[in-house]
């Protein structure tokens, strides 16, 4: 396996099932079945509850970080269900994570990322067929007098593109990271680190790495806290 540390993301679609555990139960059990066995560490697992109708998932992004952060792989109980979501397939090949779905175990490496990419595909062009029959349906509304939407202002000069520089490469991804970082700081806080040297302790207690993949040190909190994400 790519990464001996996971994160666990999981799924209900209502918030029913989420305070009964219904569903939740299943997907912690698919995860600990598949898991069995290894030298690995299960850091943290997060619950999305959330209809199947909305690409919202703010758990999603949570775990993604978490795994960025950490190292870790994200780990998914059943892709099953999930496969015709292009923001969700999308948002993990763009994550830069590592990801294994427990219902599809060839997921994995380069050829995961092929067969995933294949998926949003798959998605991209349900959704395209939607969406022209939506069209059709819309221009014979049209063809019968109706009228649709409103005039658009035109907004061409409100972007201004360019190259950026290294330097706001750099910085952008720093500024990504202390983000990322941000949700870990806060629990960190609230279980009653106060000082930076606690912080530190605090994170490394916690597996936690620095960007370079060292310990932390007071200094280094302070740098990441003064990024103002905390």
């Amino acid at each position: 396996m790519a990464s001996s540390t996971f994160v666990a993301y999981f799924r209900v679609s209502t918030s029913r099932q989420g305070v009964s555990g219904l569903g939740l139960d299943a997907q912690r059990e698919t995860v600990r079945t598949f898991l069995n066995g290894g030298d690995w560490t299960l850091a943290a697992e997060f619950v999305e509850v959330e209809s199947g109708r909305t690409d919202a998932r703010p758990e999603l992004a949570k775990a993604l970080a978490r795994c960025r952060i950490m190292g870790a792989t994200l780990i998914v109980a059943n892709v099953s269900r999930l496969t015709r979501s292009v923001a969700f397939l999308s948002r993990l090949l763009e994550s830069g994570v590592e990801v294994r779905f427990c219902d599809m175990p060839q997921i994995e490496g380069a050829t995961g990322r092929f067969l995933l990419t294949q998926m949003v595909s798959v998605a991209e062009l349900e959704a395209g067929m939607i969406g022209e029959r939506t069209r059709k349906a819309l221009a014979a509304a049209k063809a019968r007098g109706t009228v649709l939407g409103g005039r658009r202002k035109n907004s061409a000069a409100i972007h201004q593109t360019g190259a950026p520089a290294s330097q706001a490469v750099r910085v952008a991804k720093a500024d990504k990271r202390a983000a990322d970082l941000a949700p870990i700081l806060a629990d960190v806080k609230a279980a009653g680190a106060t000082s930076l040297r606690e912080i530190a302790a605090a994170l490394n207690e916690r597996r936690i790495p620095t960007a370079r993949g060292g310990q932390w040190s007071a200094v280094q909190v302070k740098r990441a806290v003064s990024r103002g994400f905390t």
